[in-house]
C-alpha cells in the first residue's frame, strides 16, 4: 500500500490539480473521457513496469542497460530530466499552497516547503517515512476534495455520458494528463518502492498486481473527484482565475473555506509530489555506484534544492506545472518501450514468460502516446 499511495499521490500531484482545472474550463463535461483515457493507458503502462521490474528484480535504469549497455544511462537521463521539470513544479505548487493558507509570497512558501521536505527525508527512515506519508496526505486530498464536489452540484448524469461519449477531443489534453499522471518517473515509483522494500521475484505477483492495481484505483478516485467539482463550478462559472484557476474552483464552491480547503489539498499534493519524484529520480542513478547509493539522503536534498532554486528564479507556477505534464508524456512511450522489449528477454526475466495481452496492452500504449506526443508538439503552446 506504501508503494501504490507513492505512485498515486506522485500522480495528482499540483500538476494534476492545475492541468484538471485547465482542460475542463475547456471541454467541461467531455474531460471525463480525457480521464477515461488517461486511465486505460494508465494501467497498461503501471501493470506492465511493475510487473517486469519486480520479476527481474532490477530497477529500470538497471534492466535497460542489461537489455543494450549504455541505454540504461540513457533511460536515468530523460526519466531524471523529467522528474527535475515535474518537481520544479511541485515547488510552484508548494508556493501557491502556502500562499492560499498564509498570504506569503510563492517563493517563500515554496523554501519553506522546500525545508520541510529535507527534514522528512533526514529525520525518518526514507522507506517508512514514505510509505505513512504519503498514506496520510493521499486521505485528507480524497475526504477534502469529495467535499467541494459535493458542494460544487456538478452534472453527474451528463458527465457520465460525456465521459463515454464526449462532444469534444483534445490530443493536447490528453497528453499533458497521461503524462502527469502517468509519464517520466510516475511509471517507475511504486515498482521501485516495492523493490527498495524486497518484494520481488515470481513469488510477489500476487502481491505486485494487488498494489499497481491500489495505485491506479486510488488517483482513479481522486481525478474523477476533482473533475466532478472543477465541471460543477465551471457549467455556473466559465471565467475563472488565470492565475490561479483550481484555487478559484474550490473558492467558487466553497467560498473562504473553500479557498482555504484548496490551499490544504494543494500543499498536500505538492508537498507529496516533491517527495515522491525525488526519492523516485534519484533511484535511477544510485545504483551506478556505491557512493551514490551510500550519500542517497544528500543527492535527494541536491534535488529538491535545486528544483527550489530554480522555481523561485523562474517563477509563472502555472506555465510550469503544464508544461511538466506535457514533457512527461514525450517520455513515456520511450520508456515503456524499452521495459517491453526486456520483457521479451527471458535471461533477463528469469524464464517468465510475460502475459501476451500486457504486452499488446503496453505497445498500444505506446503507439497512442508517440503518437498524440507527436500532434500535441505541433500544437503545445507554453
Amino acid at each position: 500500500m506504501g508503494a501504490a499511495f507513492l505512485m498515486a499521490n506522485s500522480s495528482i500531484g499540483p500538476g494534476f490539480l492545475t492541468q484538471t482545472t485547465v482542460f475542463t474550463q475547456q471541454l467541461l463535461t467531455s474531460f471525463g473521457f480525457v480521464i477515461l483515457v488517461s486511465v486505460l493507458l494508465d494501467i497498461g503502462a503501471q501493470l506492465n513496469t511493475w510487473r517486469v521490474l519486480t520479476i527481474s528484480e532490477m530497477r529500470a535504469q538497471d534492466l535497460a542497460n542489461q537489455l543494450l549497455p549504455g541505454l540504461g544511462f540513457f533511460l536515468t537521463a530523460i526519466v531524471v530530466l523529467g522528474g527535475f521539470a515535474f518537481n520544479i513544479g511541485n515547488i510552484a505548487g508548494c508556493g501557491l499552497g502556502m500562499n492560499v493558507l498564509f498570504g506569503w509570497s510563492f517563493e517563500k512558501g515554496a523554501m519553506i516547503s522546500c525545508g520541510i521536505a529535507l527534514v522528512l527525508f533526514w529525520v525518518k527512515e526514507t522507506g517508512k517515512m514514505l510509505d505513512g506519508f504519503t498514506k496520510i496526505l493521499g486521505t485528507l486530498k480524497i475526504g477534502l476534495t469529495l467535499f467541494i464536489a459535493w458542494a460544487a452540484h456538478p452534472p453527474l448524469v451528463k458527465a457520465l455520458e460525456h465521459t463515454i461519449l464526449p462532444e469534444h477531443i483534445s490530443y493536447v489534453a490528453i497528453i499533458t494528463i497521461v503524462g502527469g499522471t502517468v509519464g517520466g518517473y510516475i511509471t517507475f515509483s511504486g515498482a521501485h518502492r516495492l523493490l527498495d522494500a524486497g518484494i520481488k521475484g515470481k513469488d510477489s505477483i500476487k502481491e505486485v498486481n494487488r498494489s499497481a492495481i491500489s495505485g491506479i484505483i486510488i488517483s482513479t478516485i481522486m481525478r474523477f473527484i476533482l473533475f466532478l467539482a472543477v465541471v460543477g463550478v465551471a457549467m455556473h462559472h466559465p471565467v475563472l482565475d488565470a492565475n490561479n484557476p483550481a484555487g478559484s474552483v474550490f473558492q467558487l464552491a466553497a467560498g473562504d473555506f473553500g479557498y482555504r480547503i484548496f490551499g490544504v489539498v494543494l500543499w498536500s499534493a505538492a508537498i507529496s509530489s516533491v517527495v515522491g519524484a525525488a526519492y523516485t529520480s534519484v533511484s535511477f542513478f544510485k545504483t551506478f555506484h556505491s557512493s551514490f547509493q551510500k550519500n542517497e539522503r544528500w543527492w535527494i536534498s541536491i534535488f529538491i534544492i535545486l528544483s527550489t532554486v530554480i522555481f523561485v528564479s523562474i517563477g509563472k507556477p502555472k506555465q510550469l506545472l503544464l508544461f511538466a505534464g506535457a514533457v512527461n508524456g514525450f517520455i513515456l512511450p520511450v520508456a515503456l518501450g524499452i521495459i517491453l522489449i526486456a520483457a521479451t528477454r527471458k535471461t533477463l526475466m528469469k524464464n517468465y514468460q510475460h502475459p501476451v495481452w500486457m504486452q499488446v496492452s503496453g505497445w498500444l500504449v505506446v503507439a497512442v502516446m508517440g503518437g498524440m506526443s507527436v500532434l500535441a508538439l505541433l500544437h503545445y503552446q507554453f
